[in-house]
């Protein structure tokens, strides 16, 4: 696979890379509303055959710089996006303590979401 573009399906809350026409990756995700308005990733999850290029990382990057076009925070319960942004602090500032309790209570409330 060799040009790999992403796509934000807002709709049905993932952010997609795609190449040659497959997806080979995503981060499923969530607009939070209140307290305040957020992006929160749920999970990231890149398709067997492409696993160790990057994409994941790629997806990560790409909904920071998303969120950041949008003004708003990410407030992320992935565990893969928490890892990634601790590693990142340039492009991915820590969440707010508050964004992310918010964000587990939404989850918890709609557990056929994800």
């Amino acid at each position: 696979m060799s040009e790999i573009e992403t796509r934000d399906d807002r709709a049905a809350g993932r952010l997609e890379a795609v190449g040659e026409g497959d997806v080979a990756g995503r981060i499923e995700y969530f607009v939070l509303e209140a307290p305040a308005r957020a992006l929160v990733p749920v999970h990231t999850i890149v398709e067997p055959a492409h696993e160790g290029r990057g994409i994941a990382g790629s997806l990560a990057r790409e909904l920071y710089a998303l969120a950041e076009r949008e003004g708003v925070p990410v407030a992320p319960l992935c565990p893969y996006v928490v890892r990634w942004a601790q590693r990142h602090p340039e492009v991915a500032p820590p969440a707010d303590p508050e964004l992310t309790a918010a964000a587990k209570d939404w989850l918890r409330a709609h557990p056929d979401r994800f």
